[in-house]
């Protein structure tokens, strides 16, 4: 399935008018402001979606909706404080549901799924191969036979191995049979600052965390994990990896709000109906998805679990065949024989 149209089937849902969402959201009258922990460095693509995000979500609710950034073990050290924090509705986070949900495969949050998760999804993203401008590499083509060629000798900048970027290198790695070295930064942004000033010589963090690098000429797009070229204004469309690995397993990134299971119905509630109207709806959000190669993709609840699934189950699997899961896929009730949900 081609990346546009698994996004583009998450917009399939009618939303709310903005007053029903305005009402619904009057029931809960946070009295003070609430905390969302985003567990990565400023810049990234995390940081950037909730910093859209979080003005839209505090005008509808009246109340200010604070980003604070906690990076740390991949993002594992933020989401556990997120865990930690009451369940009162005042403490969300921000992050690539995969993410959430997988922590317990790789070890680093063994205690947690994607079920301890209210989800709301706003954004799909994709990571994109890219180099510093002046690098020897001009197509990816090159670049793949310089991985086989010298292995470890390409140093690749990503935010950790659990990062999108980090199971991008490793996917595209294991489809295009090389090794590397990963330099790993507290975020996909300064991995991308870094690659532009030369530090390292590839990173394939997410298109939004490039775009800005690319649009100014500080780095050259090769490939985009899609089976479409990636259109980013400004520049021309970055060609699908699928020119040169034509059987690379391929999914889309999706990011939002988590809120921790248990809070109060109200919260829930409240959240929902801005979802539907006032996220759905924003030219703010839309503009920054055309702006940066993203896809606007609103859902919550059971549609939003839905959407996530499928690239929660290839990064799951994928950690396992590299033999890089703590905890084997099954225990977040994944079948990596049949690659699908046991039960699902």
């Amino acid at each position: 399935m081609k990346f546009v149209t698994k996004a583009a089937l998450a917009v399939a849902v009618a939303p709310l008018t903005l007053g029903v969402a305005n009402a619904f959201a009057q029931d809960w009258q946070p009295d003070r402001p609430i905390n969302v922990v985003v567990p990565w460095g400023a810049g990234g693509s995390t940081d950037q979606v909730i910093r859209v995000l979080t003005p839209i979500i505090g005008e509808a609710l009246g109340q200010s909706v604070v980003v604070v950034n906690q990076p740390g073990a991949s993002g594992a050290t933020g989401t556990a404080e997120v865990l930690a924090a009451p369940r009162d509705g005042y403490t969300w986070t921000g992050n690539a549901i995969a993410n959430n949900a997988t922590y317990q495969i790789s070890g680093l949050l063994p205690d947690t799924n994607i079920d301890d998760w209210h989800l709301y999804i706003a954004v799909a993203h994709v990571p994109v191969v890219g180099v510093p401008a002046d690098s020897e590499f001009n197509d990816f083509g090159e670049l793949l036979d310089a991985f086989r060629e010298r292995g470890e000798g390409i140093t690749v900048g990503t935010a950790g191995v659990t990062s999108s970027g980090g199971t991008a290198i490793a996917s595209i790695s294991q489809a295009g049979e090389f090794e590397y070295r990963m330099v790993a930064y507290d975020g996909g942004g300064p991995a991308a600052t870094a690659t532009a000033a030369g530090e390292v010589m590839v990173t394939t963090q997410l298109a939004a965390e490039q775009a800005e690098l690319i649009r100014g000429g500080r780095i050259k797009g090769l490939a985009v994990l899609s089976d479409q070229p990636l259109e980013i204004a400004g520049v021309d469309p970055i060609p699908p990896i699928t020119d040169w690995l034509p059987d690379m397993p391929l999914a889309p990134d999706y990011f939002g709000i988590l809120v921790p299971t248990g809070v109060p119905d109200e919260v829930i509630s409240a959240l929902d109906a801005i979802w539907e109207s006032d996220i759905a709806n924003s030219e703010t959000l839309l503009n920054y998805t055309l702006t940066n190669g993203a896809v606007l993709t609103p859902a919550s609840g059971e549609a939003a679990r839905a959407m996530a699934m499928p690239v929660v189950i290839e990064k799951a699997c994928a950690a396992l065949a590299r033999g890089e899961a703590e905890n084997d896929p099954s225990t977040i009730g994944i079948d990596c024989d049949t690659h699908s949900e046991i039960g699902g």
